[in-house]
């Protein structure tokens, strides 16, 4: 039911969920771990090129299947059932990293590829959910819950897995490495359980007619030709999902590198970790200071203070030379991360028809997907290539993180255009086809 307490806390809550790969694996423990233990001895920028590749495996994967799902799920009313297969895909895997040996790093690849898999995957179904928990009216306020809750969770665990990396004596562990690796291990559990909440109290709508599994998939590919169809044809839709494509590329790829990026420069892990400690425990607050901005002004202006703030951090990443900076730009990063993601979605949400969220959410992973394609292998090609030129390599590193402000600038001149009372009507138009 929409508007529900219980029903939209539900849904928020598989955000506090999942953000503990998020923050735990995505950003933190898995780009540290992954450069000195699974890469070890290997030159900085081939390990980030690797690691570019792992997301980008990922990247490709979700972006082709994001769709078709999308359409199968809408068609047999089967959100739930994929949020809780690629949930639980996700927390295996994360589960699996903990078994990886020193020097594996493919095997260490496959299984973060997986996860990631799992993550977006489950993403897709649980943000085309929004349109079932909340009406249009607060789709700005709840899409900033669920991110704020995602903070707040994933930083809770983060924290508590630093500490056990700080001090693994204090737990029984032999160092910090055998902390990382129970660190994987209770990310697992923590994704599976709370997950339980949107899978109990959120209440899917059901179709008139029940189909069989192979006409549900028949049915999907089918609907997925008509829609694909429309999304061409519907300026509105196709220019803003355009637009994500290339600043929320620009976003993902800063949480996914930006430790990798650090250690490049020659930072210390442990000073990097608890800058992201920082994005997540100033994110909680910031997001729902967004959902409040977009509710009472404009959304698409917050969506542009954001997108200024990212491209001026891109900048002036590549002449960090201290700690306190990287800290500076922590916070900053924590003031605006949450809410271009949230707002972005529930942007999205109300210009879409809300019979074929799913899909249409499918879409809108899909692109995103294909653009985080982009963002790693952007940072970690041109790196290799100023490496090539004779540079060493924190020069090298130093250069490819100003390749991202390309994706903020262009984002924004295509937003833009981007007419919201154009895309409400289209998507009324399409809600009411037959």
């Amino acid at each position: 039911m929409q508007g529900n307490k219980k029903t939209i806390l539900g849904w928020a809550l598989y955000d506090w969920a999942n953000s503990a790969f998020a923050t735990t694996v995505m950003a933190g423990f898995f780009p540290i771990f992954f450069k000195q233990f699974w890469s070890q001895g290997v030159d900085t920028t081939i390990s980030t090129a690797r690691l570019g590749l792992a997301n980008s495996i990922a990247g490709i994967t979700v972006a082709l299947l994001a769709p078709l799902l999308g359409a199968i799920a809408d068609k047999g009313s089967a959100k739930k059932k994929f949020l809780f297969f690629f949930a639980f895909l996700g927390a295996i895997m994360s589960l699996s990293l903990s078994m990886v040996a020193q020097g594996n790093w493919p095997a260490a690849v496959i299984l973060y590829a997986l996860a990631t898999i799992g993550f977006s995957g489950g993403n897709i179904f649980y943000d085309s959910l929004i349109v079932s928990v909340a009406p249009k009216e607060k789709m700005d306020m709840v899409s900033s819950l669920g991110y704020s809750l995602g903070y707040l969770g994933g930083g809770i665990l983060f924290a508590f897995n630093v500490w056990m990396v700080l001090f693994p004596s204090a737990f029984g562990l032999a160092d910090a490495s055998e902390a990382i690796k129970l660190s994987f291990i209770l990310v697992g559990f923590w994704w599976a359980i709370f997950t339980i909440p949107i899978l109990v109290f959120v209440k899917e709508p059901s179709k008139e007619k029940t189909l069989s599994l192979l006409a549900t998939i028949k049915a999907g590919v089918s609907q997925l030709r008509q829609t694909f169809s429309e999304v061409r044809h519907l300026k509105t839709i196709f220019l803003f999902l355009v637009a994500c494509w290339f600043y929320l590329d620009g976003v993902d790829t800063i949480i996914r590198m930006a430790i990798d990026y650090g250690l490049s420069i020659g930072f210390k892990s442990n000073d990097l970790i608890l800058a992201l400690l920082l994005v997540q425990f100033i994110g909680f607050p910031a997001a729902l200071l967004f959902g409040y901005l977009g509710t009472k002004f404009n959304t698409k202006a917050a969506i542009f203070i954001a997108i200024a703030v990212y491209l001026f951090i891109s900048i002036w990443g590549a002449f960090m030379q201290h700690k306190q900076e990287f800290y500076i730009i922590a916070i900053m990063i924590g003031l605006v991360q949450g809410g271009i993601q949230a707002l972005s979605r529930s942007f999205y949400a109300r210009i879409i028809p809300s019979d074929k969220s799913a899909e249409y959410f499918g879409f809108y992973n899909m692109l995103g997907k294909f653009a985080v394609i982009i963002g790693p292998i952007l940072m970690g090609s041109v790196g290799l290539f100023v490496k090539s030129l004779g540079y060493s390599s924190i020069i090298a590193s130093r250069v490819s993180i100003t390749s991202i402000s390309i994706l903020f600038i262009i984002g924004a001149v295509l937003l833009f255009f981007v007419d919201e009372k154009k895309g409400r009507e289209q998507a009324l138009h399409l809600s009411q086809k037959p």
